[in-house]
C-alpha cells in the first residue's frame, strides 16, 4: 500500500467485484487530478490493517469504507458521499443523496444489493 499522504483518503472496497472495479474506473476518470488525492485499497488484501483500524473484514466486504487523512473511518453511503464531494459533477448527487429522507432508504437498497451479490458469488459472511 502507498504511503500516507497529506489529502488523500484511503478507500477499502471490494476488488474481487467487477461492478465495484468499474465504479472505481468511473470515479478516476470523473475525478480528474482529484482521483490522485484517493488510494485504493483491496479489503481482501488488508484485512490485518482493517482490524488494526476497528473494522472486522467482512463489515468491509458488506460495505464501501473509507479513511479521511485524520484516520477516521466513515462506511455505507456516508463514504460515498464524501468521495462524491470532493469530484464537481458528483456533488450535486452528494448532496440528494445525502438528504435526511433519502439517505435511510438508499442505505437500506444498498445494504441489499450488497447482500445479494455476495450470496449469488458465494462470498456472504
Amino acid at each position: 500500500m502507498e504511503e500516507y499522504r497529506q489529502g488523500v483518503l484511503r478507500v477499502y472496497y471490494d476488488a474481487v467485484c467487477s461492478g465495484c472495479r468499474r465504479d472505481r474506473s468511473r470515479y478516476e476518470r470523473w475525478a480528474g487530478e482529484a482521483g490522485e488525492e484517493v488510494a485504493w485499497c483491496d479489503v481482501t488484501e488488508h484485512q490485518q490493517l482493517l482490524r488494526d483500524k476497528g473494522v472486522e473484514p467482512q463489515a468491509a466486504l458488506l460495505s464501501l469504507h473509507v479513511e479521511e487523512e485524520d484516520g477516521r473511518i466513515v462506511e455505507g453511503i456516508d463514504a460515498y458521499i464524501l468521495l462524491m464531494r470532493r469530484v464537481p459533477r458528483l456533488r450535486p448527487l452528494a448532496w440528494l443523496i445525502g438528504l435526511p429522507g433519502l439517505k435511510p432508504l438508499l442505505r437500506r437498497l444498498y445494504d441489499g444489493w450488497v447482500r445479494r451479490r455476495l450470496a449469488r458469488e458465494g462470498r456472504l459472511p
